[in-house]
């Protein structure tokens, strides 16, 4: 717990505009302005000469904002907080905010709620194989036996394998409960027992791929996860199973995923790609069997309303002298998104 502070805090905000104006409208400017002093029209896009940085308590940081690095630091003195109204701080909070005992803050929670719900969207349509019948619908326009087309279809007892305990790891595996669907959980760093806490059973990366009707990715993009669906686990999968990567793109072999996927052996229904975007010659715009989606699961629209709730909730919690809800700590970082 930090001081509270006697008077209101000079707070700055410090993101891309286009994010300050879809994330603060008036409603939640008026709120921020009960609690802190700050130019809500100023927003600091760059830092490097920056002239209210120097009396800045608060960063409210977002998507576009700048690297803070030791450089900035030297100039913002009065800086205690970093309140970052998105997910992951890897891209901006530096070696320099640690060191200085900065408190972090990040709306990472807030965002795995749409990653999570646009997941398990896709769970339960793969299960049922709602895009393939709609489109053998939509080419015959008539009555046929789906079952005979589709057998085994349906959410009933089938086996969800998700790797990565992650934020929106845990938030599907919640979301799944209500199903009659078999779990299965693959992370390192999860103990047997806290899986079945979690309502999952563990077991290794290869089972848990190969016993899988539907394969949910959401860990972290680190040198230990680069790659975790290559080619040789790709083929572990069972025929017909479904792939699905809302975490990062970096996971997949992207080529390896291409040459399954023209095989028309799985599916896929991938939000996130190693690059980010695909070439327009890839196959995996038009292949039937791939769902391919332009990282729209994170929050977009309406969605990112409550991620602006989480920031001032937070910014809230810290001129009344409490601790972040959702700190981030600095040792976590290395296993985390």
């Amino acid at each position: 717990m930090h001081p509270r502070p006697t008077t209101r805090p000079r707070a700055l905000f410090a993101m891309g505009r286009r994010h300050r104006d879809a994330m603060f409208p008036p409603p939640a400017v008026r709120r921020l302005s009960t609690y802190v002093d700050i130019d809500p029209a100023h927003v600091a896009e760059d830092l490097t000469e920056e002239p209210a940085l120097e009396e800045a308590e608060i960063l409210i940081t977002s998507w576009g904002c700048p690297v803070l690095d030791e450089d900035v630091l030297a100039r913002a003195p009065a800086l205690k907080a970093i309140v970052h109204a998105a997910g992951s701080v890897k891209h901006h909070v530096t070696q320099a905010c640690w060191d200085r005992g900065l408190a972090v803050s990040s709306a990472a929670a807030a965002n795995a709620v749409p990653v999570a719900e646009y997941t398990v969207a896709a769970i339960l349509f793969a299960n049922k194989r709602v895009l393939d019948i709609g489109a053998l619908y939509r080419d015959h326009r008539a009555p046929l036996d789906w079952s005979r087309h589709f057998p085994g279809f349906g959410n009933y007892r089938r086996t969800v394998g998700v790797v990565g305990a992650s934020l929106v790891g845990r938030k599907v595996i919640e979301l799944l409960r209500p199903y009659d669907l078999d779990v299965l959980l693959a992370d390192p760093h999860v103990s047997t027992l806290r899986a079945a806490a979690l309502g999952v059973r563990k077991v290794e990366p290869d089972e848990l791929v190969s016993a899988s009707d539907v394969v949910s990715l959401h860990a972290p993009a680190l040198p230990e996860t680069h790659h975790f669906m290559d080619a040789r686990r790709l083929a572990l999968m069972r025929d017909g199973a479904t792939l699905v990567n809302t975490a990062r793109g970096s996971l997949v072999d992207t080529e390896a995923l291409t040459t399954e996927a023209l095989s028309g052996r799985i599916r896929a229904v991938i939000d996130v790609t190693e690059p980010e975007v695909l070439p327009a010659g890839s196959p995996l715009y038009s292949l039937p069997n791939v769902l391919l989606t332009p990282h729209i699961a994170g929050s977009l629209g309406g969605e990112l309303q409550r991620i602006t709730a989480g920031a001032l909730d937070e910014i809230e919690r810290y001129c009344a002298g409490e601790p972040f809800a959702h700190a981030v700590h600095h040792a976590a970082l290395a296993t985390s998104a």
